[in-house]
């Protein structure tokens, strides 16, 4: 699984980062830290991945399944 954050689009509400820290970082302005970005998500991370792009009342992280 990947994913990947709309640069554009993501507002720094940091909800993705509330409800999952484990995974999602946010950069020195508060926004998503993988604004921009495609990453594969480790298995043991595809929970918090998934709950933190539920969380993101802009949608703007999309999960690419494999």
């Amino acid at each position: 699984m990947r994913i990947t954050v709309d640069e554009r689009n993501c507002c720094g509400h940091a909800r993705c980062w509330v409800m999952a820290k484990e995974f999602y970082k946010l950069d020195s302005n508060g926004y998503n830290a993988l604004r921009g970005q495609t990453v594969e998500v480790p298995r043991d991370m595809e929970k918090a991945a998934r709950l933190g792009a539920k969380a993101c009342p802009d949608r703007v992280i999309t999960i690419i399944e494999e």
